[in-house]
């Protein structure tokens, strides 16, 4: 458990190597929670990674309202502070999902600015799986957005997403529907900021200078894989690897070709953080 900014508890977990080659931290997505990460967590822990997970406030065994963020930066000082509690020595990697990969970039996004905010940490390096960077919103949508962020801004309702959309696999998508941490609440308060920590990155995606892996599945029906595709489009390809999986949906560390998934992730970080040789 770490203790944010304004004193909720986080709900925190951690796979722990025999020896560390550094931390990965895992930044879920909405409506879900850190233990659907476990494959991925114990797949790193393997090559030898030290891997901390938390559950976002409003999300898992976190406490808060179920799918709110008090106000809009809420999210990034949370991450902060968690990597503020957890932080070892080694690189940082900052993998995120889904949401959490509109987190991760746009905490990323943050060293760009002139004068970064105090609550910046500066990351080794960012993963992104899926991450929300564009938000697909018809006329409806849109107004019923406005008329909730000025009138409701804390009224959570239904995200409007499918478990079917997930994955190709039956089991997991089984799994989500039975899962009691999961849930399907999204508040005006927490959409707007998903939608802004897209535009913030998309906008420095120019300018970009951590080291990152973006990856997406090309049949992702929960964000629009467009949203990666342009990011990759525009930053710079000597900071950016970039790979679209065409036929994968959203969870692409949960789809049937997981394994593959789950190597191109760990070939990128041997690349960029070489294993060290037994001694």
């Amino acid at each position: 458990m770490v203790r944010s900014f304004d004193g909720t508890a986080l709900f925190t977990r951690e796979w722990q190597p025999a020896h560390s080659r550094g931390t990965v931290m895992l930044v879920h997505g909405v409506g879900e929670h850190i233990g659907r990460y476990a494959e991925v967590a114990e797949n790193l822990q393997r090559a030898g990674w030290r891997v901390v997970g938390f559950d976002h406030r409003g999300h898992g065994q976190s406490p808060g309202p179920r799918g709110d963020t008090p106000q809009p930066l809420a999210l990034l000082e949370d991450l902060a502070c968690v990597i503020d509690a957890t932080r070892q020595s080694g690189p940082l990697v900052l993998l995120g999902h889904s949401m959490g990969g509109a987190v991760v970039a746009r905490y990323a996004a943050e060293g760009l600015a002139a004068r970064p905010a105090p609550w910046f940490r500066a990351p080794d390096a960012v993963v992104m799986s899926s991450p929300a960077l564009a938000v697909n919103m018809n006329f409806f949508q849109r107004a019923l957005l406005a008329f909730g962020e000025r009138f409701a801004p804390g009224l959570p309702a239904g995200n409007g997403l499918s478990a079917d959309w997930l994955s190709h696999d039956p089991r997991v998508v089984s799994a989500y529907r039975a899962d009691p941490l999961v849930h399907d609440r999204i508040t005006p308060r927490l959409a707007r900021f998903i939608i802004d920590a897209g535009l913030a990155a998309q906008g420095q995606a120019p300018n970009w200078q951590v080291p990152t892996l973006l990856m997406w599945g090309g049949a992702d029906r929960c964000v629009p894989p467009a949203g990666s595709a342009c990011f990759a489009a525009a930053a710079p390809p000597s900071h950016v690897a970039a790979k679209a999986w065409p036929d994968l949906f959203h969870e692409i560390f949960n789809e049937p070709e997981r394994a593959q998934v789950l190597q191109h992730l760990a070939d990128w970080l041997d690349t960029r953080f070489p294993p060290r040789s037994p001694t």
